[in-house]
């Protein structure tokens, strides 16, 4: 896959990307509501912006950078709206959602049953996988049924966590990002890491990193949503519209493409 217009931000990430402050305006009373006929002017999404390439700060750039980044900029341009950016902790997103300090929440959210039971999602729009990274040297782990007996590095409050907790004899290491996780292995804390492929892909192809290695198998099927407020399903409708004309009128893989390379159809 082709990652374009990041390489400002190649050098200085190496695996030690810092927790960033939030520039997108501070949290307020949510300016949508349900009932209501058109779409906030001002469109509050929450995001957890260390999860490139979907959500990153790129100190050269005044905006956050990221595929969902692009993507909510042009759902809230289709929808009438502006969309104002907020940087929240991950497992304060929904928690965020709930009490309306945000509108919606895109941070490579994963749709699953147990996320359904607090917040609506959108249709997906990104269709992912957990992948493994472990050092250039490593034999013994080539499959997940190898991690029996090792350690395991994960972000905290994902699906990355979830999954690997469910493997027999697995010590798990929670830690706040994803760069924290590939510094944890390359000083030999854990034996490996397990990310969403994206992510994994992008911190060894884009960082230049050395020593370590992608398995390709994948442990789960996921897809991506955007998340609403539990009783909002007018913005939820008014996202899915949006979302399927932005499909109709090739938008959406032209977003795609900047960060993934051409969909394979």
């Amino acid at each position: 896959m082709k990652f374009k217009k990041i390489l400002a931000v190649v050098a200085a990430m190496s695996f030690a990307v810092a927790a960033f402050a939030g520039c997108g305006g501070g949290a307020g009373t949510s300016s949508s509501s349900s009932g209501s006929g058109s779409a906030p002017k001002t469109l509050k999404v929450g995001s957890s912006i260390d999860f490139a390439p979907f959500e990153f700060q790129d100190e050269s750039q005044k905006e956050y950078q990221g595929f969902d980044m692009d993507l909510i900029r042009a759902i809230a341009k289709e929808m009438g709206s502006e969309a104002e950016i907020q940087n929240l902790g991950f497992d304060g997103l929904i928690p965020a959602l709930q009490g309306k300090q945000v509108d919606v929440v895109i941070s490579g959210m994963t749709i699953n049953d147990d996320r359904k039971q607090n917040v609506l999602f959108s249709d997906p729009y990104y269709d992912s996988g957990l992948t493994m990274v472990v050092r250039e040297d490593e034999q013994s782990i080539q499959k997940f049924q190898d991690l029996k007996g090792k350690k395991v590095a994960v972000q905290i409050g994902t699906t990355s966590a979830e999954e690997v907790k469910k493997i027999e004899g697995v010590e798990v290491k929670e830690l706040n990002t994803p760069a924290d996780c590939f510094m944890e292995l390359k000083a030999g804390g854990v034996d490996a890491v397990v990310n969403d492929r994206p992510v994994n892909d992008y911190y060894i192809q884009k960082t230049g990193a050395t020593g370590v290695k992608a398995l390709p198998e994948k442990l789960t099927a996921e897809q991506y949503g955007i998340a609403i407020g539990k009783d909002n399903t007018e913005l939820q409708q008014k996202i899915n519209d949006a979302l399927k004309k932005l499909h109709e009128n090739g938008e959406y893989d032209k977003i795609f493409a900047k960060w993934f390379g051409e969909q394979k159809k």
